[in-house]
């Protein structure tokens, strides 16, 4: 399916942009590309325009109700309201109108022959290309008709693509129900024969697409001049890609099938909802395609620059909580009652305000990695002989018994507390939970091991081969402060030292579910 979305300026003259969908499917998924729909929008806004969402629904077995919807609540996410939605289907009669006009003109004829016989770029010749217009006009009408099974007949555009296939079909048979138009047509239209004449149809100055369709340019302007209609101009600029991941719609519908990701809003994909459910904000998907830009060259970006405009954004909207991943109990064996502790939601803004958490001085708990019975040269956390500070507690903490099970494994750790205001200060702060909700995280990472997980000299193996088994960890009893107890599906937080998360779909009362957003940005050599 083709989205196409266009803008009126001022005078009533539109400028139109094409934007092709890399991956619809069931729960109407598109590429994060589409998000270049925001940013050319701006071009009408600065010029007191409008913008229309055009919805290229040729295909009546690919087209289904959920696709619209859910591709609207796309654009809606990324911060965009269409002023109208339209469809190709909505000019159905009209573009039969001119598939007429287009036979008597001698521009068009019904042709028999098979679609395996004309794939590729060199098909023999049809031998009806030369068929009287009499003959072509009936024919056509039998095709309406239903007096054909499907592949019998097609309409073919008497015209050469830059790319040298010849002849390319304007209508075909399908006996299949449109979700818009019903039963009322058996005979739809391609892609290369509405896009100009829906463009002409609309009054558009400017039809924007990526370069993929450069070789269809000759077939729009022809088409359109071959009627004699107003004819907008078809400008293409370079597809945007992305590292350690691929785009395509098929390649995406094989991982699927193959069972290497769950579905089109799999985390570890690039399609609009699967970073959605990422956690990713659409403000950091628009500052990233604003910082990329538009340019007629081929383009390929690594994904930290756009986990980095993720990052900015979190980091100024995401409440600050305490989770632990891999829990160590402390207790503290000097302090008898719980002590309530205020914490910054978002520390560098003070007007965020300020949220409560209780600390447990019989059971809290670290991280097993902040602590070390025999530390590493360098190590800045908790020791036996190196005390720590936990975080927003005022507290210093200092080991004075540790306990092992059978195997030597530290269990726990006993400490006493001192004030941190009344010490000297620790090298290092930890976060700890106490009284905490028992959770479920997801741990994604790249899902291709190599960069240009479809070049073949680097991948000799194809994609499928290129798998990172390390892409999705899960971590099964995590556990986090009440914080975030009753928040609501793709809610995001600051998980303090850890990361960004935000709360999954799949989240239940019972359960929490959290997908890492992105890692904290931190100093390579901190420990």
């Amino acid at each position: 399916m083709a989205v196409e979305c266009h803008w009126e300026l001022d005078g009533g003259v539109k400028f139109q942009s094409a934007l092709m969908i890399a991956g619809t499917d069931s729960a109407g998924l598109i590429s994060w590309q589409g998000s270049v729909m925001r940013g050319l929008t701006l071009v009408a806004l600065a010029h007191g325009g409008i913008t229309y969402l055009r919805y290229d629904d040729t295909n009546p077995e690919k087209e289904e109700e959920k696709f619209f919807k859910s591709i609207l609540e796309m654009v809606r996410w990324l911060g965009h309201e269409p002023y109208k939605v339209t469809f190709a289907s909505d000019n159905f009669g009209k573009l039969y109108e001119y598939a007429i006009e287009l036979i008597k003109r001698g521009g068009a004829y019904v042709c028999h022959q098979r679609v395996d016989e004309i794939k590729g770029h060199n098909p023999p010749p049809s031998p009806w290309r030369d068929r009287p217009v009499e003959e072509s006009l009936r024919l056509f009408e039998d095709m309406k008709k239903g007096k054909f099974k499907e592949g019998e007949a097609t309409l073919r555009m008497k015209m050469t693509l830059e790319d040298g296939k010849q002849d390319p079909v304007a209508y075909r048979i399908k006996y299949t129900a449109h979700p818009h138009s019903g039963d009322e047509w058996c005979i739809y239209p391609t892609y290369d024969y509405t896009h100009c004449l829906c463009d002409s149809i609309e009054n558009i100055t400017h039809s924007l697409c990526t370069k993929e369709f450069q070789s269809r340019r000759s077939a729009y302007y022809w088409l359109c001049n071959a009627l004699d209609v107003y004819c907008p101009v078809q400008w293409e600029y370079g597809r945007l890609n992305v590292y350690h991941t691929v785009v395509s719609k098929r390649k995406i519908v094989k991982l699927i099938t193959e069972h290497i990701v769950r579905d089109w809003d799999d985390p570890r994909l690039f399609t609009l909802t699967a970073l959605r459910r990422r956690g990713f904000p659409p403000e950091a998907i628009n500052k990233f395609c604003a910082k990329v830009g538009v340019t007629m060259a081929q383009v390929s970006i690594h994904p930290d620059m756009l986990e980095a405009c993720v990052r900015d954004e979190l980091n100024n909207t995401s409440t600050r909580v305490m989770a632990v991943l891999e829990p160590l109990k402390v207790v503290i064996t000097n302090l008898d009652k719980d002590v309530e502790v205020d914490v910054p939601n978002i520390p560098h803004a003070v007007k965020k305000g300020t949220h409560k958490v209780v600390l447990n001085p019989k059971e809290l708990f670290i991280e097993a990695a902040d602590f070390r019975l025999n530390p590493e040269s360098g190590y800045r956390r908790l020791t036996p002989e190196q005390p720590v500070g936990l975080r927003h507690a005022g507290f210093v903490i200092f080991v004075h018994e540790v306990i092992k099970d059978n195997s030597g494994k530290v269990t726990e750790v006993h400490v006493t507390a001192k004030k941190s205001d009344e010490i000297e200060k620790p090298k290092a702060f930890i976060h700890w939970v106490s009284y905490p909700l028992r959770c479920s995280i997801n741990l994604y990472d790249r899902l291709f091991l190599h960069k240009n997980p479809e070049d073949p000299e680097e991948v000799p193996g194809g994609f499928l081969s290129d798998i990172n088994p390390n892409s999705l960890q899960v971590v099964e009893n995590a556990l986090v402060d009440q914080t975030v107890c009753g928040a609501t599906s793709l809610t995001t937080f600051q998980f303090e030292r850890v990361g960004y998360f935000c709360v999954d779909l799949d989240s239940t009362a019972d359960k929490l579910i959290f997908n890492r957003t992105v890692t904290l940005k931190e100093d390579a050599g901190k420990n």
